[in-house]
Parts: C-alpha cells; sequence; structure tokens
C-alpha cells in the first residue's frame, strides 16, 4: 500500500506542475483548481481500484466509491472549466497575482505544489474507503450515500444559483444573497466539505485501524477552506471590491455552515 500511496502523491506533484505550466502559457491561473479537481479524482481512483496482495475488499464498495469519486470530479471538474473558460481569472488569484507581482510565478509553483500535498490525505481517504474489510453494504455506507448525494446536490444548486445571478447585467457590482447564499456566504465551499464527510463512513469498521485515518480529509478540507485557501482570501477580495455592501452581507450571513440569517440591527 505504501507504494500505491507514493504513486498517488507522485501524479499529483506532476499533474500540478502541468497546471502551473498551463496557467503560466495561458495568462489565467484559474486553470489550476480544473487541473487540481481532476489529479486529486484520478489519484483517488487510482488508490480505490489499484489491486493490491493481500487486501481484498468488497467488491460492491469498491465500485461504488470508485463511481463516486469519479462523478465528484467530473461535475466539479468541467464546472469549473466552465467558469474559467467564461468568466475573468478567479478573484482569489488576481488577488495573489496583484500580492505577488513579480514573485507570481515562482511562488504560484510551490503554492500549487502545496496543493498536491494536500490532495494526497483526500485521495488516500478514497482509498482506505473503498478498501474496508467490512461487509457491504452496511448501514455506514447507506449514511455515505445520503452524504454524497446531499453534497453533490448542494453544491450543484449554489453554483447554479451564483451563475444566474452573476448573468444577470443588472447585478453587476452586487452581492450575491438569493437561495442558499441568503444561508452561508460560502454554500459551494460547504456542500464540497459535505462530501469528504462520506468517505471516513465508507472506511469505518470498528476492527480495523487504518479506516480512522479516513478522517483526515474532512478535517483537513475545513481547515482549507474555511481558514486558509477558501474563505480568507476570497472575503479579501470581496471587501475590497464590494466594501460596505459585503461587510453589510457578512454581518447577516453565516460564513461557512448554511444557517438562517440575522436580521440587521438598525440604530
Amino acid at each position: 500500500m505504501a507504494y500505491l500511496v507514493l504513486a498517488m502523491a507522485a501524479g499529483l506533484g506532476g499533474a500540478m506542475a502541468l497546471a502551473w505550466a498551463w496557467q503560466k502559457r495561458v495568462g489565467n491561473a484559474g486553470w489550476v483548481d480544473v487541473f487540481w479537481t481532476f489529479a486529486t479524482g484520478g489519484a483517488a481512483l487510482l488508490g480505490a481500484l489499484w489491486p493490491l496482495e493481500g487486501n481484498n475488499p468488497d467488491p460492491l464498495r469498491q465500485a461504488l466509491v470508485a463511481a463516486l469519486i469519479a462523478a465528484w470530479a467530473a461535475r466539479l471538474g468541467f464546472y469549473l472549466r466552465a467558469r474559467v473558460l467564461h468568466r475573468p481569472e478567479d478573484a482569489r488569484y488576481a488577488g495573489f497575482r496583484r500580492d505577488w507581482g513579480d514573485r507570481f510565478q515562482p511562488l504560484m509553483f510551490w503554492f500549487l505544489q502545496v496543493q498536491a500535498a494536500a490532495a494526497l490525505p483526500l485521495a488516500v481517504a478514497v482509498m482506505l474507503a473503498a478498501r474496508s474489510p467490512a461487509p457491504a453494504p452496511g448501514w455506514t455506507d447507506i449514511a455515505a450515500l445520503v452524504v454524497v448525494a446531499v453534497s453533490l446536490a448542494g453544491a450543484a444548486l449554489a453554483d447554479r444559483q451564483l451563475a444566474r445571478f452573476l448573468a444577470d447585467p443588472a447585478n453587476k457590482g452586487r452581492v450575491c444573497d438569493r437561495g442558499l447564499w441568503a444561508w452561508s456566504r460560502h454554500p459551494n465551499y460547504f456542500f464540497e466539505w459535505l462530501g469528504w464527510c462520506a468517505w471516513p463512513l465508507f472506511a469505518f469498521d470498528p476492527g480495523w485501524p487504518l479506516g480512522w485515518l479516513a478522517l483526515a480529509a474532512p478535517a483537513l478540507m475545513y481547515w482549507l477552506l474555511v481558514h486558509v485557501s477558501g474563505i480568507p482570501p476570497l472575503e479579501r477580495v470581496m471587501l475590497a471590491s464590494r466594501g460596505e455592501a459585503y461587510r453589510a452581507y457578512q454581518s447577516r450571513t453565516s460564513a461557512f455552515v448554511p444557517l438562517p440569517p440575522r436580521h440587521e440591527v438598525r440604530a
């Protein structure tokens, strides 16, 4: 299993090196998210399906996990590709380009290698989910399926609502606070994180200690989205471009978990 993990790590590092070269060539760093999504999905598929001596997972769970991670990569990857093709550079990367100046490309290369390293525990979690020795289907498999279904449906709905809002010329310069975006400032991030909570459920087996390592996936994804590369840089850009309108949005809307909007207090 160690050699398989090393192969996954090498593939992720190589894919993100290609992502760096492509974004440099086309002048749009938003492409790196497309590469990261497909690379993570590919590494996870490799981990889930590659035969390993001494490991005999339940074929039903293995096939189900492989199909679900492929569906995740396809939905998110092609959505991001369409966004890159039809919108300006993602606000986070545009902010990095402005802040890093002449150092943007060398810093971007190493930033993408950090992203590759962060993807490895996610792919390993999928590998462990596919290789749990517990017979399938169990109650945890059913719970995991429900989590994945809610995650995919919620993320797709949030993406459609934002795209519809941005497509209306009357909303130019305004803050999207419709639908799920009235309950969370980043519902797409929340449902993306929720999906990673399914893999520890698939991997769960009280007698299999390795299965507990799959908990690293939702923990890492939460930390990245909420504290590192998701919400913080995006909100800095939104505050710079939307000002008081975005501050008012922050005051009434949950940052991550969808919750009923707070009423604004007027003096």
